[in-house]
């Protein structure tokens, strides 16, 4: 076993650990009364639960790895002087969490020089623990194989989009992207939760996943979730050629089978619109 590898595995505990101890606090407070606010605009809400929640986490995680890194959704950036960088969005899908759907997840990824290399999405609600290091993927402890079936007639297609920003800047033409999408796949869901979505591709629970305007936050650990489970995971800029990374705002996961032929065609669409 290398070196990398091994301190994936041992960041990959710590990110179950700090998961863990936040998990008590969301499930008690989804579906009790709770003060909801919003920050950019009443699409994206905010609770008192997303906030305790990423302090508790942010808590475990440096007082594992001191010198760490955390780009969190609700405390920003705070930058330490090692290697490790933690992304991790307390409540992914808040706005469901909040109106008592049990469609959220807490995620958190680690990073090293750039490239995932730990990851942890817990669905408190479900008791699904989704894990990734360099060694694979995992849930509950069982190896995750990403496969499911090879014809999109037949496929289920979870996706964020066409959101409100996505319908300002692309206006009629994002929604005849999106019926496209309704007509070709089996069955098309917007569940609204980036990073329990790109779980459920990597357990073959979907067969593809698609967002626009994520985070690092929403898609570190879900990233190399997908990968390290055997699927196939593109991101991409509006305006410049698709990337192998994983940073950029947009993103199209599926299981190894499927071609994905039409969300291919949009997300070619969506780079070649941004071009000036």
């Amino acid at each position: 076993m290398t070196e990398l590898r091994a301190l994936s595995e041992q960041l990959t505990d710590i990110a179950v650990a700090a998961a863990d101890a936040a998990a008590d606090g969301i499930r008690a407070g989804f579906r009790s009364t709770m003060d909801v606010g919003y920050k950019r605009d009443n699409h994206d809400p905010v609770t008192e639960h997303d906030r305790r929640a990423e302090e508790r986490i942010r808590e475990v995680l440096l007082r594992a790895v001191p010198d760490s890194s955390i780009v969190g959704e609700e405390g920003g950036t705070s930058t330490g002087t090692g290697r490790v960088r933690w992304h991790v969005d307390p409540i992914d899908g808040t706005a469901n969490f909040a109106a008592g759907s049990a469609y959220f997840c807490t995620s958190i990824g680690a990073e090293i020089d750039g490239e995932p290399v730990a990851g942890v999405v817990l669905d408190p609600m479900a008791g699904n623990l989704f894990t990734a290091h360099l060694g694979g993927a995992f849930r509950n402890g069982r190896r995750l194989r990403c496969t499911g079936r090879s014809a999109e007639s037949h496929g289920y297609l979870v996706t964020s989009y066409p959101s409100v920003r996505d319908l300002d800047e692309q206006g009629p033409d994002a929604l005849r992207r999106f019926e496209s999408l309704v007509r070709g796949y089996g069955t098309v869901r917007r569940h609204g939760a980036a990073a329990l979505s790109l779980a459920h591709v990597a357990a073959g629970w979907a067969e593809a996943g698609f967002g626009t305007g994520v985070h690092s936050w929403d898609v570190c650990a879900g990233s190399l979730l997908v990968r390290q489970a055997g699927g196939v995971y593109r991101s991409f800029t509006p305006g410049d050629p698709a990337g192998t990374g994983w940073t950029a705002p947009g993103y199209l996961a599926h299981v190894p089978e499927l071609a994905a032929d039409l969300v291919t065609a949009t997300v070619d669409e969506l780079v070649g619109a941004g071009r000036g």
